[in-house]
């Protein structure tokens, strides 16, 4: 659904994307993760025409937006971070007014605006005015503004901003609703958790470049391979208890565990026998009340990516 190709944005001598090379499959529900600052939201807008690249192109369904931008421009619904309202007209006249300047016959708007206010929980505000709207009301109307001509790709730029935690939760069961529909969601937020529950797949950019692009899974697998058992007792061992459990895990894995705290060893490695060494410290005596491998959140897996990458400039 996307290919950008060698895609450059300059300001000045800035230089906010660095000939980035991108792929993104039809019916992806894809997260845009980075910093401040990492060139997202200049992407976003390249994609969705409001931007020209310095050089290099994208593909939107095939469709270039630098040779074609009005042809992509039908493809693409476009939800900004910042958005702008007319407080003085009510929900539905909001979506007509849009309808009209998209080009949407009387006959046909009617059933689209109906469709979208029940998509987006809305129906019961049809009749309010958008100045009484709460703010993730707002933004679930400007969600159902920019589905308003079908496109096959919507672009989301931060679309939980400032919502409190339940008009979030909310957010997401429409965005899933939208996915399943099959339509291509490309999503840039700072709510990792929440994007790792959503998304199938995702984008990492630090400084203009992408420094990791693949499924969820592939990104948690990277993290997982590196993640440590944490191995806990009750209370503080002596000396000769201690001893005991690092010469265990010694002789099992080949590893000498790291002692964090007088209680805790950090144990490096994968799981392949993490159920035979509990089994070897319970037959030891030790009183284990804590042993484990946290599941990696994207959050921690983009941490994990961001300090390998930064590493790797040194």
């Amino acid at each position: 659904m996307i290919e950008c190709n060698k895609l450059t944005r300059r300001y000045g001598r800035m230089l906010a994307l660095d000939g980035i090379d991108l792929h993104i499959g039809a019916g992806e529900l894809h997260a845009f993760v980075g910093p401040n600052g990492a060139g997202k939201t200049t992407a976003m807008r390249i994609l969705a025409t409001l931007m020209r690249p310095t050089s290099g192109d994208a593909l939107v369904d095939g469709v270039s937006v630098v040779q074609n931008p009005q042809r992509a421009r039908q493809l693409v619904g476009y939800m900004p971070d910042f958005f702008g309202v007319y407080d003085n007209l009510k929900a539905w006249e909001y979506l007509d007014l849009y309808a009209g300047c998209m080009g949407i016959g009387a006959k046909d708007r009617r059933r689209r605006i109906d469709g979208l206010l029940g998509l987006t929980a809305l129906t019961d505000k049809r009749e309010a005015y958008v100045d009484g709207l709460s703010r993730g009301m707002k933004q679930r109307l400007c969600l159902a503004r920019a589905l308003l001509h079908d496109p096959k790709l919507l672009i989301l730029d931060e679309p939980a901003s400032g919502m409190d935690p339940r008009a979030r939760a909310q957010m997401q069961e429409i965005l899933s609703e939208i996915g399943s529909m099959g339509k291509t969601v490309l999503i840039s937020s700072h709510i990792l958790p929440e994007l790792a529950t959503l998304c199938t797949h995702a984008t990492i950019l630090d400084h203009g470049s992408v420094r990791f692009s693949g499924s969820v899974s592939e990104l948690e697998a990277r993290m997982n391979m590196r993640e440590a058992l944490t191995l806990r007792l009750a209370g503080e061992p002596d000396e000769d208890m201690a001893g005991r459990v690092e010469a265990c895990v010694q002789e099992l894995l080949g590893i000498t565990p790291e002692r964090t705290q007088p209680d805790t060893w950090r144990i490096p490695g994968e799981a392949q026998k993490d159920a035979q060494l509990l089994a070897a410290l319970v037959a030891l005596g030790a009183p284990v009340c804590d042993f484990h491998r946290e599941h990696a959140t994207l959050e921690r897996v983009f941490m994990e990516v961001m300090r390998d990458e930064a590493q790797s400039d040194l």
